[in-house]
């Protein structure tokens, strides 16, 4: 059995696609991917989740590992790949974090919601005002 296992495994290492795929040069960096993939979906939520230490940790990681997967024999161009997409996501998410909380944008969204309750207030009383006025003149003929 072990012979024929062997067999096996030396028929699909002899094409060079099937042995890259076999090996961990691909499924390192395909299996790393839900971190970019994770973090480019993030970037459609609310700010006031972003942790910051974490943001900064995960581009020292990304820029790390970009470097790391150019340095190795040989070359893990997927790796890259993969660093570099995570490297630019967790760019944007500083940029959003920094944005929501020491630039204003917090305050801002506050300032918006506040003007829009006071729209639906105003809606309501203007709302309310002709509904009594269509009563008054109904009400005198």
């Amino acid at each position: 059995m072990a012979a024929f296992v062997k067999a096996i495994n030396a028929k699909i290492r002899a094409h060079p696609v099937a042995n890259y795929v076999c090996s961990t040069h691909f499924w390192g960096p395909v299996s790393n991917f839900g971190i970019p993939l994770a973090a480019v979906m993030d970037t459609q939520k609310n700010p006031d989740l972003i942790s910051g230490p974490m943001t900064f940790a995960l581009c020292i990681y990304s820029a790390t590992f970009m470097r790391y997967s150019l340095a190795v024999t040989p070359k893990n161009y997927l790796l890259f790949l993969c660093h570099f997409v995570n490297e630019g996501a967790q760019l944007t998410q500083g940029y959003r974090y920094l944005q929501w909380t020491q630039w204003g944008g917090r305050e801002k969204a506050e300032l918006a919601g506040a003007v829009d309750a006071g729209k639906e207030k105003v809606g309501k009383v203007e709302d309310k005002v002709k509904e009594l006025a269509a009563a008054a003149t109904t009400g005198k003929k």
